[in-house]
């Protein structure tokens, strides 16, 4: 009994400093979302280049994630949790000496470093409790996304009170702390390394399993849609709407802090609803959500037998945060459901198979800031940007339905009989 309570306090208190930290690494990574605003006009930057600009530390903390899960399952993620920490700090303190373009995208890929704290935090934390809880577990690890909304909080204050440079300094400074605390209060436990020589290259083959693919897919649109909007969203409230900074990354924050903090909801959901009618779920409202948010500020006129008559149709800032808001929840839930999958089909190999999965999410949270800025300069519309996320939203609809939803006996004698 004692030792079934220690074990229970120790699984709680790597929960809780874990959670701590993953979420001052996603600050961290997020940075440019806000400091990107006022480099871009220092150094007259366009959309591309921008998108480019926030997206670089994404890039490097997707390409790492997988080789950071293989390590967690083979040393263990308290080591590998606060090595990573450490390599970042230097890297993030010297982006505030940062003046030319190719040093910003040069310091980006260190800094990004830190987004990789995912992949080691979730097998670390999952293998702390029972089978039944990990969805839970993952989901609370998980809302260390809303290090995205800490950042539209924290960043907006400091950049008009005393320049951009400030945020940097601070940020490390905050790093660092999070490295102490979670050090003093992490735990080892020696039964969770999993042994084996799995190489990278024999990583990357599991992505011949379908449904490794599949969960790739539903993963770069809710995480890398996360994170992808989570950069862009600051921006894009000053452009469409013309706000100051701070008050365009609060209402910023009103998608990213649901997106992240409502994850662990998610993972309870998952756990007694299953992966699979969660994700659904989200897949559907995330569809709506999209549709509406695409609709760009359109007038037009119709000949009546009055004479012409003009209408506006477009959304207002009122209306488009209230779909942000709703479209953050139903990622938060869809984030910790496709981890569900994983802890459900991949037992023994949790840090590896979610190395490969958030390398996907990551990747699409890399590609897609750069893919919103080429079509804004391509066609100067704003909501471009959701245009192309509900194309994603729709090849997921799909596979769900062929792979998924289609293989439900619905007639025949094996049909599940419906309530009378």
């Amino acid at each position: 009994m004692a030792s079934e309570l220690g074990n229970s306090r120790k699984a709680w208190s790597v929960l809780i400093v874990s959670t701590l930290a993953f979420t001052v690494c996603f600050m961290v990574w997020m940075m440019f979302g806000v400091i990107g605003i006022p480099i871009r006009k220092m150094l007259n930057l366009n959309a591309t280049q921008f998108g480019l600009l926030t997206a670089m530390p994404v890039l490097t903390g997707s390409l790492i994630r997988v080789p950071l899960g293989i390590w967690t399952d083979r040393y263990g993620g308290r080591i590998i949790m606060t090595t990573l920490m450490a390599i970042t700090v230097p890297a993030i303190w010297l982006m505030s000496y940062a003046s030319e373009y190719w040093h910003f995208l040069t310091i980006g890929l260190f800094v990004g470093l830190a987004g990789g704290a995912f992949s080691v935090g979730t097998p670390y934390v999952a293998r702390w409790f029972p089978k039944d809880r990990q969805g839970m577990a993952m989901g609370v690890y998980g809302a260390g996304n809303s290090g995205a909304a800490v950042n539209k909080f924290v960043a907006p204050v400091l950049l008009v009170a005393f320049g951009w440079a400030v945020v940097p300094q601070v940020y490390a400074a905050i790093m660092l702390a999070a490295l102490v605390l979670f050090w003093m209060f992490s735990h080892s436990d020696p039964s969770h390394v999993v042994s084996g020589t799995v190489s990278f290259r024999d990583q990357l083959k599991t992505l011949k399993d379908p449904k490794v693919l599949k969960y790739c897919q539903y993963y770069s649109i809710v995480f890398g849609g996360y994170v992808a909007l989570s950069l862009w969203m600051v921006q894009y409230y000053v452009g469409e709407f013309g706000l100051d900074i701070r008050t365009a990354a609060l209402l910023a924050a009103c998608f990213s802090l649901p997106g992240g903090v409502l994850r662990a909801f998610g993972g309870v959901l998952s756990d007694k609803y299953g992966a699979h009618s969660v994700t659904w779920w989200v897949m559907w409202v995330s569809w709506i959500c999209l549709f509406l948010l695409s609709y760009p500020q359109t007038d037009f006129t119709v000949m009546t037998v009055h004479g012409p008559a003009t209408f506006h149709i477009g959304l207002n800032v009122y209306g488009f945060t209230v779909l942000m808001f709703i479209l953050g929840i139903a990622w938060a839930f869809g984030k910790a459901s496709v981890f569900k999958y994983i802890s459900d089909d991949y037992v023994g190999n949790i840090g590896a198979i979610s190395g490969i999965v958030g390398l996907a999410g990551g990747l699409g949270g890399f590609v897609l800031p750069i893919a919103f800025g080429v079509l804004l300069d391509m066609t100067g519309v704003r909501s471009s940007a959701f245009m192309l996320l509900y194309g994603v939203v729709w090849v997921s609809l799909i596979w769900m339905y062929w792979t998924e939803v289609r293989r439900t006996q619905i007639m025949g004698p094996i049909a599940v009989l419906a309530p009378a």
